[in-house]
Parts: structure tokens; sequence; C-alpha cells
């Protein structure tokens, strides 16, 4: 884990990058106590040791289906597209342990991120690792590396120097993928260039999940602390709550959000093969 100072920070964004309804502005100060970051999300590795340590079952495990994108399912896997997103189908035997569905296994994956992890799943690990989710504040923070940038880690520019510094998608979407930043779907934890606080990949891979419910005004960070928050939302629900980061799915005509600034948002009992996360800790804990 990285410590984070705590202090007084900018965030929000006052740019019209992305979607009205996200909320992401107008920029704020907020003030953050000292804390400590996850310096990659959880990978299939750290995962499966709480799986073995605690015999605990996932939400996608329990309902027997997991959703993954389109591009990634096999035609008899085809049988269910999810409501309204014909992109999306509910995979019969898809969970963190196959991520693409019932035939996918983690050979040659365990140093990447775990997926198909509900908001709730983060939470029985979280307690098991002595952890908690950070807030959005406290993503956005750690996501500009102690710069002042709102768009990437790296700058304003998506392809700074000519090239690739996260996984998201390139080519025609959502049915070609050139793989250009060298990855079609889930990345390892520790792929490109750390950040400025030497965090890995807060920018594309896997959506990551935030303690507080989705689309507040971020005003409200500026009167609770991130254990507060913790504190109040630990319950188990299919309530809404923060996800930041983007994901190998993002592309800028279907998804805009892989940006610092960026917010969205899904429901806890949510899961699907682009979803993950990473833990904090208080300071006031020992490590």
């Amino acid at each position: 884990m990285k410590l984070i100072a705590g202090g007084e920070y900018k965030i929000g964004t006052n740019r019209p990058d992305g979607f009205l309804q996200d909320r992401e502005g107008p920029q704020i100060l907020v003030q953050v106590t000292d804390f400590w970051i996850d310096e990659t999300t959880v990978t299939n590795e750290e995962f499966a040791k709480f799986v073995t340590e605690t015999g605990y079952v996932t939400d996608s495990e329990r309902f027997g289906w997991s959703s993954v994108f389109a591009y990634f399912v096999s035609e008899k896997d085809k049988q269910r597209s999810i409501a309204q997103n014909p992109n999306w189908f509910a995979v019969r035997g898809a969970n963190w342990r196959h991520p693409e569905g019932p035939e996918a296994t983690l050979a040659n994956r365990l140093d990447h991120p775990v997926v198909h992890v509900s908001r709730n799943d983060t939470l029985a690990y979280c307690q098991w690792a002595n952890k908690r989710l950070p807030t959005e504040v406290e993503w956005e923070i750690a996501a500009k590396g102690g710069t002042t940038f709102e768009r990437y880690p790296w700058g304003a520019e998506f392809l700074a120097n000519n090239q690739h510094h996260c996984n998201i998608w390139q080519g025609k979407f959502p049915h070609e993928n050139t793989q250009a930043d060298g990855f079609l779907a889930t990345a390892p934890v520790q792929s490109f260039e750390p950040n400025g606080y030497g965090l890995y990949q807060m920018i594309g891979n896997v959506w990551e999940w935030c303690v507080n419910p989705q689309r507040i005004a971020l005003t409200e960070f500026q009167t609770k602390t991130g254990a507060e928050f913790w504190q109040k939302y630990q319950q188990v629900d299919d309530a809404a709550y923060g996800i930041r980061g983007g994901s190998f799915l993002c592309y800028a005509s279907y998804c805009k959000r892989y940006r610092i600034a960026a917010r969205n948002g899904n429901t806890g009992m949510s899961a699907s093969n682009n979803m993950g996360f990473r833990c904090v800790r208080d300071v006031n804990l020992e490590l």
C-alpha cells in the first residue's frame, strides 16, 4: 500500500468532458486525512487466498451467472442478453474463477485484477483484510498521483508521446479490438507505468468500486470522512454506489469515463467481466 498525505485538494472538474448527470463538477476543495491505498487492484491470486481462508462464495457464484460483454461470449453461451443492452449477456457459469464463461480459467491470469466481484463481495474481502473501500474523493486524489491533472495521470492528452498508457478499447467498437495497447481484456495489474504515487492502472483495465452512493453531490465529501462513509455504508444491498476509473471496454464513442474526474455507478449486486476493486486503510490502523 502507498501512503497518501492528508490535506486540502481540488476534486471534480469544470470541463465539459463528461455527462451532466454524473455531477463531475463544479470543482471544489476538500480536506482529507492521511490514508493508505493499494498500489494495484486486488488480483485473482489475492482474492483466491481470501476465498481459501474464508470459504466465501461470491454473488455471481450464488446466482449462477454474471454479466459478460458480448465480444467475449461464445455463441453457445449467448442465451440471455441483458435487458436494454444487447452488448451484454447473462452467462451461466461466469464468475471470478471463469471470467468469460464456464470454459474460461484463470490460467496465466493470477496477476490480473479479479473481476465478477459485486460490491457486496468487496465488503467481505475488506472486512477480512482489515481494509475498506475508498470514497470517490480518496480515489480521485490518489489517481492524480500528486498532479493537478483532471483527465489522466500522465497529462491532458490521451496518447502522450504517441504511446498508450492504459488499457481501454481500440478499433471499431464493439466488434473489433486492434489491441494497440497490447491487451484484449484485462491486463496484469502492474502493466504500464505507475503514477506519481506509485499506483498502477487507476485509469482503464477494470472499474473500481467505491464506498459512497452513486452520483452524490461532491460537496457531501466536504462533510464526511472516508471512515464515516465506511461506517455508514457497509450494508449488503443492491443500491447504487460509485465506481471509478473506466475499464478495458471504454471507448471514446461509448464511454468517456476513463478520466480521473469521471464518475459512474452500479448497483451493489452487479458484477461483470470488467469490474474490480482496490482497498484503502485508515492510518490509525496498523499495517
